[in-house]
């Protein structure tokens, strides 16, 4: 393995593992069998667990930002970009019911253990927050544009949380099609006015 793929290796693990088992459960030592490394090579990439946590942000933040860009390049319009980000949902069914949300169980738990990198894990959060905001906009909804966004990301957190608490696909694909039929009426209300 050369230097680079290695650290990638580590960097993918820890995030599986940071998002299954949370972060303050997760180990040097089950990240480096995980890449199955010895401990002395893996603290030639990473001194401390802070500084994997640091990547592992780095990398949700760069894999985030791609997948809004994908999104706004592939999407027919505002609507449908929103659409999208509401079926992230059900396109994650089964990582969902079994560990949650891994942006909300991260800040989370992040917040909860007051740790130094909450605010760069709640940028997560800011990333959708600013680009829903964008696409409620976009939509012509500029006066609401944020509650709009505060209110999708506050409702995809909820199905999460208690999709995950009962481990509940049909709950799920219930209230994605809730939320498809509340965007529609957030378009239909915004004709209305015209």
């Amino acid at each position: 393995m050369n230097e680079k793929s290695t650290r990638d290796q580590i960097i993918e693990a820890a995030d599986r593992l940071f998002y299954q088992h949370g972060f303050e459960h997760t180990s040097f030592a089950d990240i480096a069998n995980a890449v199955q490394i010895s401990r002395g090579n893996f603290y030639y990439h990473f001194k401390s667990k802070d500084e994997i946590l640091t990547a592992v942000i780095g990398v949700r933040l760069a894999s985030t930002r791609a997948m809004l860009s994908k999104w706004e390049s592939e999407g027919e319009g505002p609507a449908e970009r929103i659409r999208s980000f509401i079926h992230m949902l059900v396109a994650n069914r089964a990582d969902i019911k079994r560990f949650g949300c891994p942006v909300g169980t991260l800040c989370t738990e992040l917040s909860k253990l007051n740790h130094s990198s909450k605010a760069d894990a709640n940028m997560l959060f800011t990333l959708f927050r600013t680009w829903l905001r964008r696409q409620f906009t976009l939509l012509g909804r500029e006066a609401d544009a944020d509650e709009l966004a505060m209110h999708l990301l506050a409702r995809s957190q909820g199905v999460a949380t208690l999709a995950s608490a009962f481990n509940d696909e049909k709950f799920i694909r219930q209230e994605v099609q809730q939320m498809d039929d509340w965007l529609k009426s957030c378009t239909t209300a915004l004709r209305e006015k015209r």
